[in-house]
């Protein structure tokens, strides 16, 4: 029941949001042609990266149980590129129906070990030595 509620009040928020950054916008435009354009863009921009963190934070709100999304936090600090890797992959996991409830720990955990072993395997070094084959027949001298 709290989640319903709290979902309510998320929709009404982003609702909102979209309603400021439509006014906002239009605000921005008609202030841009008179004093250039080019900080009315780069505010708008700021907005629209602004609404898409807040949308990607709703969604893993909503796809993450609280342990296992400190734990992604604890990941981000240390490896921001890889906590983001495995944030668009839960999302997309989400938007594909993949996910039939909120993940934990344990399976955050599974990810994350299946992705290092992904990684792990594509980018193992492999050494190749390459000896050079010396001839030392004493026949090329006449001794």
């Amino acid at each position: 029941m709290e989640d319903d509620e709290l979902q309510a009040i998320r929709a009404r928020r982003l609702a909102e949001l979209q309603a400021q950054s439509g006014g906002m916008s239009q605000q921005s435009a008609g202030f841009g042609v008179g004093m250039g354009s080019s900080s009315g863009g780069s505010k708008e921009d700021a907005e629209k990266k602004g609404q898409m963190e807040e949308m990607r934070r709703n969604m893993l709100y909503q796809i993450l149980d609280n342990s296992a999304r400190e734990r992604l936090a604890r990941i981000q600090m240390v490896k921001a590129d890889k906590a983001r890797a495995v944030e668009d992959l839960l999302i997309r996991m989400a938007q594909t129906n993949q996910l039939r409830s909120k993940v934990t720990e344990k399976q955050l955990i599974d990810l994350l070990s299946q992705i290092s072993q992904q990684d792990s395997n594509s980018t193992q070094t492999r050494i190749v030595y390459n000896r050079r084959q010396y001839d030392d027949s004493d026949d090329d001298y006449d001794l």
